[in-house]
């Protein structure tokens, strides 16, 4: 009795062994093939954008992000391989929560500058643009940034953008600070400051969009300066600059970028750099 019921025991004890063994090499397996089918092909990236500046990135009526640079980061990663959630972020958060690994992208027209070239990496330029100045169009006497700086005439910006750099360059205009463009506009047209400083894909917006706004401003002289955005990334991600570089190669040279233009409509706000030499 007692060599039979240890015989049983060990029995038992060897199917559960068994039945154990069958389990953690499934488990194994599946974990290989996740890890071979999601990451090792098409690794999904977390991008951040600031939806403030209309046509190049906001939230449409259905809550989604639209606008060309989304546009274009569908189109890349489909060339670079990779899928992508993007996030709405404000432009203060960008490049901080870049740095930190809490995204891995950024696509929210930021001009390519060398200082921050100190602490990001940039893709090739995707768009040429520049800043516009805008003023109330009852308002006299501002016919170029000097008369800004002759009549300390008050001037709002976004902080952190060239546009406010530009403002920060000369001192004695009188500079006010916000966190988002349209604000600035808005305090233009109630009479809170005398002109604006923007993106001029920014002020584009209110000439095509709204033009209930644009009636009551108006763009002064030519773009101010000549600036080039480029998607952002650390510095230590070499390989997928790369690959967004080619990408953005070929929707240049296919007339992809082009065609994202005409659709958002940026007209003479910005244009489409010149495809790279073969």
């Amino acid at each position: 009795m007692h060599a039979r019921t240890e015989r049983r025991r060990f029995s038992l004890a060897r199917m559960l062994q068994w039945i154990l063994g069958l389990t953690a090499a499934a488990l194994t397996l599946g974990c290989q093939e996740a890890s071979e089918s999601v990451p090792g092909l098409r690794p999904r990236l977390t991008v951040a954008t600031d939806t403030t500046l209309i046509p190049m990135s906001y939230i449409n009526d259905d809550g989604n992000i639209v606008g060309f640079e989304p546009d274009l980061l569908t189109e890349v990663s489909k060339r670079a391989g990779f899928d992508y959630d993007l996030v709405n972020v404000e432009w203060p958060g960008l490049f901080g929560g870049l740095i930190t690994k809490k995204f891995d992208l950024v696509i929210s027209s930021v001009t390519i500058l060398e200082e921050r070239k100190e602490r990001m990496a940039f893709s090739r330029p995707y768009l040429k643009s520049g800043l516009a100045l805008v003023v109330r169009k009852d308002f006299d006497g501002v016919e170029s940034v000097d008369d800004l700086t002759e009549k300390k005439i008050l001037t709002g910006a976004q902080v952190g953008t060239t546009a406010y750099f530009f403002l920060e360059e000369r001192p004695h205009i009188p500079l006010k600070g916000y966190q988002v463009y349209g604000h600035a506009i808005a305090d233009l047209i109630n009479g809170e400051v005398d002109a604006v400083v923007g993106e001029s894909t920014g002020t584009l917006y209110y000439k095509n969009q709204q033009k209930e706004y644009f009636q009551k401003i108006r763009m002064v002289g030519e773009i101010l300066t000549e600036e080039f955005y480029g998607i952002v990334l650390r510095r230590e991600d070499q390989e997928l600059k790369n690959r967004i570089d080619r990408a953005l190669a070929e929707l240049l040279t296919d007339g992809t970028v082009a065609r994202l233009h005409e659709k958002w409509e940026l007209g003479r706000a910005a244009a489409v750099p010149a495809p790279p030499a073969r």
